[in-house]
Order: structure tokens, then C-alpha cells, then sequence
């Protein structure tokens, strides 16, 4: 099954109807994925929500009409405005003009349609492998913070540093898995996550499959399921972000896997010579459906 195909297909029935109603469960059937894996998917690949790319579609197509000397009315009503005036809000904020002045203007603001392509560029290896894993916990500390991707995070930096050495023992205690080191795990990313204008929910902690009272720290139930589990060494944090890039520019399209809701986890290995740190990631998946 080729994906970006598939998306292509989706982003015409897009097309087809910036006008009208637009179903997202039919986008996704259309892509041959769940929404959420198409709503990420999409975000990875082009930069920008899915819904932020829609109404950026929509206004475009009203400048056009608009050019063409059709009612304001008209074309807001045309593009799913309920007002004239919510029509000129929207279209002024995005173009920085307002629909008169578009009118009797050669000039406009223009926002092209998408095509997704595959461009080979080469130049890293990818170590994964599929895990099946029961039911487990996060625990530690969770916070909302900004998205950013290069180079650290400040927030969650301060997150790392503000949990005591008391708070550090407790979570070392409950660690009963496999992984025995601090996790990071990002979860409910804000639509639009690589504009790095959005948020999301950012947890430093434990993975635990006890049955604890863990008092006051926040608890991320997780499902058992399949894993696609990455591993990598180099330079600490360029390769585990640009690995983070690669699975969703290249693996993922390429693959028989879809994403499913949950956290994805990440952690470190001897972080004494940061030129070479052994880090793992971990990306909740299913087998596509052929």
C-alpha cells in the first residue's frame, strides 16, 4: 500500500470540497488510516495542522472569488462563515487584508494546495523493532510545555530539575520493568506540533506495572499493545531528534505501520560523554489494515 498515495487521494477529496461539508472519518478512510494517525501524519509531513491547512485552503480559494468580483456575503457563506463579518475577521487576519480591499487590489495572498512526495536523501540507518508490551504506568512529573525541536527544552529541563533527590529515590523504587532508568514521555500534542508555536503534555519519570499509592505524582495509564521500539548512539540531543524526524518523514510512510493514540517514550542510556549516548524510542503502533 503506497501512503503517500493514499494522503494524495485524501488531500483531493479535500479539494473537492473546500465549499462543502468536509468529513475527516472520510479523509482518513479515503488515506486508509485512522484519523489520528492521518491528523499526525499530515502535521509531520507538511508542517501544519490539518484543520489549519483547510482553513488556509478556504480563504485562498475566497481571494480568488473574490478577485472575481463576487458578493463578500457570498463568499462566506460559500466557504462555511456564518457572518459577512466573521468572514472579513478570519480573511484579515490571514491575509492582512480585507475582502474590499482584495477586490480592487492586483494584488493578493495566496496559499498553493499540497502534494505529498517522497524524496530519497539517505545518510541514516534506522534500528527498530516491533515489541508487543502488557498494559504499564508512567509515573513521575507532568506538565504542559511548549513544543521545540532542536536543541533542549528549556521547560522540560527545569521539569528534570526540579524533582528531588527524595522524589528521584521513590521513582528509582517502582521501576519493576526492563527500563530502569528516567523516561520522557510527550503525549496530547496540540494540532500543528512542527510549527513550534503549540504544546504538549510532557511527563519525567518511571515505567511501573505495580499496583502503588504513588502519592503525588501524575499516573499515565497504558494500554497493552504493539511498540515500534528505535535505538540509536551519537551526539546527545541531535541524533535522538533527528531519529524523532526520520520515523515520521521516512518510516512511517514507508511501513506497514499507523500511529495510535498514546505517549511516546523516550530515554537514555550512561550520559557521561554526551557525543555518545545510547537512547531508545518508543512509538505506540498497529499494523496497517490492508
Amino acid at each position: 500500500m503506497d501512503m503517500l498515495k493514499d494522503m494524495n487521494e485524501a488531500l483531493r477529496y479535500i479539494e473537492d470540497h473546500l465549499d462543502g461539508e468536509i468529513d475527516f472519518s472520510k479523509i482518513a478512510a479515503i488515506a486508509g488510516v485512522s484519523e489520528f494517525h492521518f491528523r499526525k501524519m499530515f502535521s509531520y509531513l507538511s508542517g501544519m495542522g490539518l484543520s489549519s491547512y483547510i482553513r488556509s485552503r478556504r480563504l485562498s480559494q475566497a481571494a480568488i472569488d473574490l478577485q472575481r468580483e463576487q458578493r463578500v456575503l457570498d463568499v462566506a457563506v460559500k466557504y462555511g462563515y456564518d457572518s459577512a463579518d466573521g468572514f472579513s475577521r478570519a480573511f484579515r487576519e490571514w491575509s492582512g487584508m480585507s475582502p474590499s480591499e482584495v477586490k480592487n487590489s492586483d494584488r493578493f495572498k495566496a496559499f498553493p494546495r499540497l502534494t505529498f512526495q517522497l524524496t530519497i536523501q539517505g545518510g541514516m540507518d534506522m534500528e527498530y523493532r516491533i515489541a508487543e508490551k502488557d498494559a504499564f504506568k508512567l509515573v513521575g512529573i507532568k506538565k504542559r510545555v511548549p513544543i521545540v525541536f532542536e536543541g533542549p527544552n528549556p521547560e522540560i529541563m527545569k521539569m528534570a530539575q526540579s524533582i528531588t533527590a527524595e522524589q528521584r529515590g521513590q521513582l528509582q523504587q517502582w521501576r519493576n520493568t526492563d527500563v530502569q532508568t528516567v523516561v520522557n514521555a510527550s503525549l496530547n500534542f496540540d494540532d500543528g506540533r512542527l510549527e513550534e508555536k503549540g504544546q504538549l503534555d510532557h511527563l519525567v519519570g518511571s515505567i511501573t506495572t505495580l499496583e502503588a499509592n504513588f502519592e503525588a505524582f501524575d499516573v499515565v495509564e497504558v494500554p497493552a499493545g504493539s511498540w515500534a521500539i528505535f535505538s540509536m548512539e551519537g551526539p546527545f540531543p541531535q541524533q535522538l531528534q533527528d531519529t524523532w524526524g526520520k520515523i515520521f518523514s521516512d518510516w512511517l510512510p514507508s511501513s506497514n505501520y499507523e500511529l495510535i493514540e498514546g505517549p511516546e517514550i523516550s530515554f537514555n542510556g550512561d550520559m557521561s560523554d554526551l557525543q555518545k549516548i545510547y537512547s531508545e524510542i518508543w512509538i505506540p503502533v498497529k499494523k496497517r489494515q490492508e
